[in-house]
């Protein structure tokens, strides 16, 4: 174990990232805006090879306290969603790769074992639904990049407060890395990090919290908390788009932060709003760590959640009717 694998994880994300863009890998991998976009001229989308780089150069330093159960399906995802990003695959390929690394972590977790089939069906469809979800909020500058920082910087804090140095160092290695890559990312954005980061980084989301959850660090409920956020915005644009009858894996605009940055908000803006919100989430749930189950503060951001979202549905509605005249 390594108290210099974060710095690792930093160095090599932030000058991997620099070699990308000053070569012609870059201009090979471009995201070229099309109608659903929310920016205007082409970006290149391999940040995550940079990204994903850095925080396995700094888990190398750990390399004795890493499990397989992880760092496999990882690695899996990372590869699937790179030749994505370089050739596009089927929805149902991507897909299945998903459900193969969701189910790597739940059987070398032993989750079956220790908790029964019920909760390690639940942990599996919540892995699939995390991989997805961040890769959904992986739109606008700086905002999954920030949300990476944020949300694993506050496992890393927990797992520090547990007194479990091994599992807040493996989390601070991808939140320096993050902190790396958002420094290429934030608006004006030079560099996207592609399925290769958002596909990763939503999986370990849901396997460091397992990690941490099984280890006694923090509830189960910590994870649900943390990245609560991105969990809301995702899951209700889901839903609300279901109950329309459109197709729910269509590409689309309907996410509550691409409607902001429509609305005129800017990305800047947008993402500087969103990390006030990670903070705040991320202090209030370190807050109630050590609360078996707090679902007064569940309720008490239900409810913020709830009034931001009709007040932004509100103002969606006038702002189209404006756009009507």
């Amino acid at each position: 174990m390594s108290l210099y694998s974060p710095l690792t994880a930093a160095l090599v994300a932030f000058f991997l990232t620099r070699f990308l863009l000053s070569n012609k890998t870059a201009s090979k991998v471009q995201d070229v805006p099309n109608e659903r976009s929310l920016h205007s001229t082409p970006v290149p989308r391999i940040g995550g090879v940079g990204l994903m780089a850095g925080l396995l150069c700094g888990w190398t330093l750990m390399f004795n306290v890493l499990v397989w159960w992880v760092l496999l399906p990882l690695l899996i995802l990372f590869m699937v969603s790179l030749i994505d990003d370089l050739r596009s695959l089927s929805v149902r390929h991507r897909l299945l790769s998903h459900l193969i690394a969701a189910a790597i972590l739940v059987a070398g977790s032993g989750l079956f074992a220790l908790q029964g089939v019920v909760i390690a069906a639940a942990v599996l469809l919540f892995t699939v639904w995390m991989t997805n979800l961040y890769n959904f909020m992986d739109g606008s500058d700086g905002l999954a990049g920030g949300m990476a920082l944020f949300g694993f910087s506050f496992y890393g804090i927990a797992a520090l407060l547990a007194h479990n140095m091994p599992l807040a160092l493996l989390n601070f290695c991808i939140a320096a890395a993050a902190a790396s890559f958002l420094y290429y990312n934030f608006h004006p954005a030079k560099i996207f990090m592609g399925d290769s980061g958002s596909i990763p980084l939503g999986f370990l989301a849901a396997a460091m919290g397992l990690w941490g959850w099984q280890q006694g660090s923090w509830g189960a409920w910590f994870p649900l908390l943390v990245f609560s956020l991105f969990i809301v915005d995702a899951s209700i644009t889901l839903v609300k788009r279901a109950l329309r009858g459109v197709k729910v894996t269509e590409a689309h605009c309907d996410h509550y932060y691409q409607r902001l940055i429509q609305m005129g908000w800017g990305h800047r803006n947008v993402s500087l709003a969103e990390y006030v919100l990670m903070l705040a989430v991320g202090i209030s749930a370190l807050w109630v760590l050590n609360n078996p189950l707090p679902w007064q503060m569940f309720l008490a951001w239900g409810a913020v959640y709830a009034c931001l979202m009709l007040l932004l549905d509100a103002r969606w509605n006038n702002f189209k009717r404006g756009e009507n005249v």
